[in-house]
């Protein structure tokens, strides 16, 4: 299921002393509303549905079953840990059980106890965040919990084999997949307001890890359903499902700048080896774009880190939205950007990278009561022009970077000719010609 990780912004004035206490007052006042309003109905339904139902005790022994198989998963996995962010679990494959074949109030409740577990034993996070996942996961299960209930009425029909009551058990599961993560999308949308919703949403990948979730949620919930001893065959194939899932997203963690959600260094280097020997091989063009951005370290003395790092972010974001997806940007270090153009000739890198600058230029982050605005420099090369592996095209790029800040800075250079490999120390010449903005 997909958990939330939302990005901190600096106290606003009058709440800064609070804010060390209490991590929630010091995020956007959209976000801080939408997370009361999520809760606050969370409990209603608790207590709404809790007053209506009859708790038996064979319901609360399944709850028990299965919330004890829920919270085995997390110990088996406690020691990959999670990844920070919005991450992906299979811990539905226990609250979907839940919300099939037990009243809506256990299907409200499942999400509080393995939160809690989550917590304390894997990853201690600020405390709003594990409320606020309970609540959306909550109000989704209890959904899919209803309208099940109404359209099926026995329960029992769902361990038959019967095509109707699985075709709704699927429908249902499928709503309470989307309810979960649109609750999850706009509180994270609400946490950083110039992301785009389709790095939110769904991609490719989650959606794949969705029917996953999905398909095995169901399984779960029949087995359960015809016996809960049944339950211990079910559980060390959804353990290692859960093992692979969180390896897979620590993989790419390791490969992901944490401030960007950019290519590390080390990443960028092997992707762009990789397309430039492509590019050898098929003759095709490329392009090598290095961004700065002028006068970051005023930004942090004024305004402090944690809006320089959301300058970065912001500028990160920019930067990947004005690019196609087969692209490779990657943060190279401190506030320096890089960006492989696969089959881009010197028109289409210089159109490029002029409307970087230009989106960057109009960028805007709020702080206290002031608005950030920044502007960067660029340096471009072009593969087979300006050199013919990558070391050579960052020596070009990062030459014609030097001249545009040499230059005044929020301007676009390129090299006027091969530049040679460095051979050590000493001032750079000025090998670059200038786009003026």
């Amino acid at each position: 299921m997909t958990a939330p990780g939302h990005t901190s912004v600096k106290p606003r004035d009058g709440v800064a002393a609070l804010a060390d206490r209490w991590p929630l007052l010091g995020q956007h006042r959209s976000l801080v509303v939408y997370l009361c309003a999520i809760v606050a109905l969370d409990l209603l339904a608790i207590g709404f549905f809790a007053v209506s139902t009859v708790f038996r005790w064979h319901d609360v022994l399944a709850f028990t079953a299965l919330m004890a198989c829920g919270a085995v998963c997390i110990e088996a996995t406690r020691r990959l840990g999670m990844p920070a962010g919005v991450s992906r679990d299979l811990l539905s494959a226990w609250w979907l059980p839940v919300a099939l074949l037990l009243p809506p109030v256990y299907a409200l409740l499942s999400p509080i106890p393995l939160q809690i577990l989550l917590q304390k034993r894997v990853r201690e996070t600020v405390a709003y965040r594990r409320v606020f996942s309970s609540a959306a996961i909550g109000l989704a299960g209890c959904s899919a919990s209803v309208l099940f209930h109404s359209v099926v009425g026995d329960l029992s029909a769902l361990t038959t084999g019967a095509g109707v009551p699985i075709l709704v058990a699927v429908g249902c599961a499928a709503l309470f997949t989307v309810l979960n993560t649109a609750l999850i999308a706009v509180a994270a949308h609400a946490a950083a307001p110039d992301s785009r919703w389709r790095e939110v949403l769904w991609n490719r990948e989650n959606l794949l890890l969705d029917v996953v979730e999905l398909c095995v949620g169901i399984l779960v919930a029949i087995t359960c359903g015809l016996n809960l001893a049944l339950l211990v065959l079910a559980l060390p194939p959804v353990m290692l499902l859960q093992r692979s899932l969180l390896h897979a997203q620590l993989q790419a963690a390791a490969r992901t700048d944490p401030k960007t959600g950019l290519l590390n260094a080390a990443a960028w280097q092997r992707e762009a080896d990789t397309e430039i020997v492509r590019a050898r091989r098929t003759g095709e063009t490329l392009a090598l774009l290095i961004v700065d951005i002028d006068h970051f370290k005023r930004v942090n003395d004024t305004y402090g880190h944690l809006v320089g790092d959301q300058v970065l972010a912001g500028v990160a974001s920019t930067i990947r939205s004005q690019l196609r997806d087969y692209d490779v940007v990657g943060r190279f270090g401190g506030e320096e950007f890089v960006v492989l153009l696969p089959r881009a000739d010197v028109t289409e890198a210089r159109r490029v990278a002029e409307r970087l600058r230009s989106r960057i230029g109009r960028m805007a982050v709020p702080a206290d009561d002031n608005l950030v605005t920044v502007t960067i420099s660029a340096g471009v090369a072009i593969m087979s022009m300006h050199g013919d592996d990558l070391i050579e095209l960052l020596a070009a790029a990062d030459l014609a970077l030097y001249q545009a800040k040499e230059m005044g800075r929020d301007r676009i250079c390129l090299p006027a000719a091969v530049v040679p490999r460095p051979t050590g120390p000493g001032p750079r010449p000025p090998l670059a010609k200038p786009e003026r903005p």
